[in-house]
């Protein structure tokens, strides 16, 4: 008789069997195999009278799924249940062993944390028993996020047309529109920075002024700038020579959290797309006719590494570049890290992403090298940079050069390509040398308002707050925009990485949420019940008290906001469908504000709004003072007016208009 093994993936079964031999069948659920009914009081499928306890029923697209799993039980002597090694892994192994009849009490549960030969046979070796503390921790959260997305949603779609909410993806809207209101909100500042153009044995190099008689300098206005560049004198005077060798220390493995923004900011790659290709990596890829995976489970967010990689991998780095770049690794447990098993890395070294970029699609080889080289990286030496800091003074105010030199590349032999580190060397220099700066001048600038949240900003904030989980981020991106709550678009400004806006229903939705729950759907709240799910999951909290503490706390909120929450009916055009007579209203879909006929679904007539001409710049009788050209007065990108030269690009003079309305200053330096 033939022992039979259950995993979610199809893909990963064809691998896992290949590696177990003709005593084992190898199949899949193909993921969750059930969930939360929708019958019972409000359609929850959650008994709240009594201990909340659950019904699932049946995903109507796996009844054929369960079916067959239920023949191939029973033909077999064995059952094992090797889905993923999280939460929701644990979870499907529990409702696979309710449904087909299996003894959870047996242990039947293989975990592995890589799919590879030895990785597959070492864990049917120790099979365990399902942890109960993890189904309840992962059914806990399933019944709070039905909780509030069925009756929330309800709730808004009933009064603000709004399609649903939920307890972390509300969250992640919030941070959206409070970000957009301080951009809305923020006036621009100018503010200048004064530079002294130097030039010895040939080298040319740019000190900035840094302090005024020890003070730091503050300079507000070209008045100031003109008065202070007038009092920086030839000679200037060297006054301090510094010379440090400074260490650059290679970051950790990746986590699912930082696999997904460092793949955005460095590759391009969505956080939906980077997990879709890492599941590939990890599930298993064809290398020479043969399927192997070649990286560890992708959602983790510990950075810890076996000891034997490391081992494997030192080996490696001293046979390929020498003794003096192997490192010293040591992981970082995080306040809010599950550590259930290992960072990302790759399952075998040999494989290195160079020898088997002929096996994987371009996009495959390129999170492949980035997840291989990042763990290589983190078990190597720190670089060393020589860095010399030269400070100049005139007449008491003192102007700061900084140059560096790279001695030893360390880590950055192989992960050098992702990481900028140019060379930006000074001339020597000795103290009290005296030098003739070839030009003092000031430049303008305007402070700017916060940066709007791209994905990698976003999924940085969210796991700094502790909301959600690393493996639940690329589906809360996904679903606010799915909602029409927020879009994904190139800035203004030029720039290449797209980044949200929320839109008008999405703006409304995160108010009423505000206006009413602010007490549930806030930072705090969610993060701090991500630590009580923790607790839950380590048999350190009861589940039930959890749940009946929430509910006490939310259903007193959903009903006052059915008594007080007004009811927005849908904005008329003021015109008639084309179609059936009826009036046509504005509506908000997942790409922005549409018009639709009131009528619908019965009539389904839409069309596109036409956009509003851009505000166009108004030509002044203000002369530039710095070309002679008249000025023009513009509208930023902020909503905020500004006087700039009609020269530009040639000149770039501008000023703030001081009529512009006012309601707070934030500054900030400019970031990437």
């Amino acid at each position: 008789m033939k022992s039979l093994v259950i995993v979610e993936s199809p893909a990963k079964s064809k691998t896992i069997e290949k590696y177990l031999g003709n005593d084992f069948i190898v199949t899949s659920s193909k993921g969750h195999i059930c969930d939360l009914a929708i019958k019972g009081k409000d359609g929850l499928g959650i008994d709240v009278d009594n201990d909340f306890q659950t019904t699932y029923t049946i995903n109507k697209d796996k009844k054929d799924t369960m079916r067959d799993l239920k023949k191939l039980v029973n033909s077999v002597d064995t059952v094992y249940l090797a889905t993923d090694p999280d939460r929701e892994g644990e979870a499907i192994s529990w409702h696979l062993a309710r449904e087909l009849g299996i003894n959870v009490d047996d242990h039947n549960r293989v975990v592995f944390n890589e799919i590879t030969k030895n990785a597959v046979l070492d864990a049917f070796k120790e099979p365990r028993q399902i942890d109960m503390d993890l189904v309840r921790s992962q059914e806990t959260r399933r019944i709070l996020d039905r909780i509030i997305g069925f009756k929330l949603s309800k709730l808004l779609n009933s009064k603000i047309k709004s399609k649903s909410a939920g307890r972390v993806q509300s969250v992640a809207l919030k941070l959206i529109v409070e970000r957009e209101d301080e951009i809305k909100a923020f006036v621009s500042e100018e503010y200048w920075s004064i530079h002294a153009n130097f030039e010895h044995k040939r080298k040319k190099f740019v000190a900035d002024l840094a302090k005024y008689n020890n003070e730091k300098v503050a300079v507000s206005s070209k008045e100031e700038a003109d008065a202070i560049i007038a009092s920086c004198t030839n000679p200037f005077v060297v006054t301090s020579v510094k010379k440090q060798v400074k260490k650059k220390g290679p970051r950790p493995p990746f986590i699912t959290s930082s696999l997904q923004q460092e793949a955005s900011t460095k590759l391009g790659f969505s956080a939906k797309k980077t997990m879709q290709i890492a599941q590939k990596l990890y599930e298993g890829i064809s290398i020479k006719g043969d399927l192997t995976g070649l990286i560890t489970y992708m959602r983790t967010d510990s950075t810890r590494l076996s000891n034997q990689f490391m081992a494997q991998a030192r080996d490696l780095i001293v046979d390929t570049y020498g003794k003096e770049y192997a490192g010293f690794y040591q992981s970082k447990k995080s306040d809010n890290a599950q550590d259930a098993h290992e960072a990302i890395r790759p399952t075998h070294l040999e494989y290195n992403p160079e020898e088997i970029k002929d096996s994987l699609t371009n996009d495959e080889y390129k999170l492949y090298a980035f997840i291989y080289y990042r763990a290589i990286a983190a078990l190597m030496a720190d670089a060393k940079v020589n860095t010399v800091s030269v400070t100049l003074s005139s007449n008491g105010y003192d102007f700061v050069s900084t140059g560096k030199e790279l001695t030893f590349d360390g880590y950055l032999k192989v992960y050098g390509k992702y990481e900028s580190n140019k060379d930006e060397l000074l001339p020597e220099l000795v103290e009290g040398q005296q030098l003739d700066s070839t030009l003092v001048e000031g430049k303008q600038h305007f402070t700017e308002p916060p940066l709007r949240y791209s994905e990698a900003r976003l999924i940085k904030t969210l796991e700094e707050f502790g909301i959600g989980r690393p493996s639940t981020y690329a589906m809360i991106i996904d679903t606010i925009q799915a909602r029409g709550y927020v879009t994904l678009e190139k800035p203004s400004d030029g720039s290449k990485t797209k980044v949200f806006k929320p839109t008008e229903q999405g703006e409304l939705t995160c108010r009423k949420l505000d206006e009413f729950f602010a007490q549930i759907i806030n930072v705090m709240y969610t993060a701090n019940m991500e630590t009580e799910l923790d607790e839950i999951a380590e048999g350190n909290r009861n589940h039930i008290s959890l749940l009946r503490s929430f509910w006490d706390t939310f259903i007193p909120l959903v009903n006052h906001a059915y008594e007080h929450m007004e009811k927005k009916e849908l904005e008329k055009t003021g015109e008639v469908c084309p179609d059936c007579g009826r009036d046509l209203v504005y509506r908000q879909g997942r790409f922005g504000k549409f018009i639709s006929c009131s009528g619908y679904p019965e009539c389904k007539f839409t069309k596109k709004i036409e956009k509003a001409p851009e505000e166009q710049p108004v030509l002044t009788d203000q002369v530039c003072p710095e070309c002679g050209s008249f000025l023009l007065h513009r509208k930023s990108r902020y909503g905020t007016y500004f006087y700039g030269c009609s020269a530009f690009p040639k000149c770039k003079f501008i000023k703030s208009d001081e009529n512009s309305p006012k309601k707070f200053v934030r500054r900030r330096k400019k970031s990437s």
